[in-house]
């Protein structure tokens, strides 16, 4: 897309953009860049080290997840496709089963039933929620995307039912108002975001588990108390730039198992399903509040794409 493009109604601009729509707006969760920059699943358990499990260049690399509305049986019945930018709306889905029920009975995953992922197509605005299921099945939450343009809904869950898997379904949104998109940032290992610096080391490769390891300071000073977030001392989402793939990440260890710390290093291994760009989103919690860090990456690029991007931003407008 180009920076400069404007169009005065996200309606004009709909045909052209919409069909890889993609994105969240967030009542209680982490928030990214509302403002344009200044300059992936089997989630429950920890992946092996990358060092110490050579067995997984050989793996079948795991297929990227949110491209299929539906999926294992499952759809995602999106019943808000389309808000207002700016203005706060009730975000309600439903996903129904093969004979077109509504699901009402989830494993528990991270804490939480179901997770539910709100990014903009240029992947500047990002909202990681947690909705609120009543007893017919019906999901909702209330959302305020600060930008019109289009976003990609994505529901992370596993049905309660024998040898159901997790999966990752996704939506098209459209937000209208005034559209102007934004470049992807570009690639750099430093995130900001609310008084805290995130370093990035790591590479994402195509096909080949590899691990992430994201180190959070403040001041200066490395942090070496972060709460536990979801089970864990960060929660990580991966999206491929373009079709905004939904990548699977494994969290290394959980609080308590006697493997990790609470900082200032937060780890996971991931695998990407191709070379390309990718947007990594880091929410640790911090003095009870969840800050959200963002990073490019290239995933089978030369050392000089660099592996993080710019700056993360995060809106602490919202509360936990």
């Amino acid at each position: 897309m180009n920076t400069g493009l404007k169009i005065t109604t996200f309606a004009a601009a709909l045909a052209a953009t919409f069909g890889t729509a993609y994105g969240v707006g967030q009542g209680i969760d982490p928030v990214v860049a509302d403002r344009p920059p200044k300059h992936e699943d089997e989630h429950t358990r920890p992946a092996p080290e990358p060092e110490e499990s050579g067995g997984h260049a050989g793996h079948e690399t795991p297929p990227a997840g949110g491209l299929q509305i539906s999926e294992g049986g499952y759809t995602l019945d999106l019943e808000t496709p389309r808000v207002t930018a700016g203005q706060r709306a009730d975000l309600r889905f439903t996903v129904r089963d093969g004979s077109g029920r509504a699901v009402t009975a989830y494993e528990r995953e991270h804490e939480k039933e179901l997770h539910l992922i709100v990014a903009s197509r240029d992947l500047v605005t990002y909202r990681h929620l947690h909705p609120t299921r009543a007893a017919d099945g019906t999901w909702s939450i209330p959302v305020d995307l600060p930008r019109a343009g289009g976003y990609r809904v994505f529901a992370d869950f596993t049905p309660a039912k024998k040898d159901a898997r997790n999966l990752t379904l996704g939506a098209d949104l459209a937000a209208s108002g005034p559209y102007q998109p934004e470049k992807l940032p570009p690639a750099t290992t430093t995130a900001e975001t609310n008084g805290y610096e995130v370093e990035l080391a790591g590479a994402l490769r195509p096909g080949k588990a590899s691990e992430l390891k994201l180190k959070v300071s403040r001041a200066g000073k490395p942090v070496t108390d972060l709460q536990p977030y979801l089970g864990a001392y960060g929660h990580l989402v991966a999206l491929r730039s373009g079709d905004l793939a939904y990548l699977h990440v494994h969290p290394n260890g959980e609080p308590g198992d006697g493997t990790t710390r609470p900082g200032p290093d937060v780890s996971f291994t991931a695998t990407a399903p191709s070379a390309g760009s990718y947007r990594l989103f880091l929410d640790f919690k911090h003095e009870g509040k969840v800050r959200t860090a963002a990073f490019t990456v290239r995933a089978g690029g030369s050392a000089a794409d660099g592996p993080g991007t710019p700056e993360g931003h995060a809106d602490d407008s919202h509360g936990h």
